[in-house]
This record gives C-alpha cells, structure tokens and sequence, in this order.
C-alpha cells in the first residue's frame, strides 16, 4: 500500500508496503508476455526454483512431523521406564529389609 499524499496507519489497512515478489503464477504469466529468448530462460529457471524449494519445504514438513510423532512415542516411553525404575527401587528395597523366617515344610532329619 503506497500513496503520494496520505500514510497507511499501523493496524489499519494492513501493511504498510507490499513485498515485491514474484510468485511462481505471475513469472509463468510474465514469460508469456515477455517474447525474447532470454527472459523464457530466466523466467523458466526461476519456475525451477520455486518448484524445488516447494519440494523441499515439503519434505522438511513431513520430516519434522515425523519428528514430533517419535517425540511424542519417545516421551511416553521415558515415562514408563521411570515407573520400571522406581518398580526396580521398591523391589530392591523390600528384598534388603526382608527378615529370615522359620522355614517350614517336611525337615530331612540328619
């Protein structure tokens, strides 16, 4: 949003300038128009471009959701094996403090 004569104001009509890019549509649209051998070439490779970096974003995308799901697995498991742990301790702890009891059952005489 430009103007000769008044200023956008912050919070109202959005932003103050807008950011001057091409996006994959308009290159396409700007090779049509534009006839000389070079500026197909350029405009073709800069199509090149925005096709890579979607691929890319895209993988990264599924990677880092790969990422939060083992995390989430991850979290779960260091939960329960906190539990096991603390099972152990308990287990540990009554084994110490056990008193000897009179066996009982069939005694071989000697």
């Amino acid at each position: 949003m430009r103007s000769q004569i008044a200023t956008s104001k912050k919070g109202r009509g959005g932003a103050r300038y807008l950011p001057m890019v091409f996006t994959e549509h308009g290159v396409l649209q700007l090779s049509n128009v534009l006839k000389s051998e070079r500026a197909e070439k350029v405009s073709f490779t800069i199509i090149d471009v925005f096709v890579k970096l979607r691929t890319m974003l895209l993988d990264n995308a599924e990677l880092r959701l790969a990422f939060e799901e083992i995390k989430k697995d991850t979290a779960n498991n260091t939960k329960n094996i906190a539990l096991v742990f603390e099972y152990l301790q308990d287990l540990i702890e009554k084994k110490e403090n056990l008193e000897s009891r009179k066996q009982i059952g069939y005694v071989i005489p000697k």
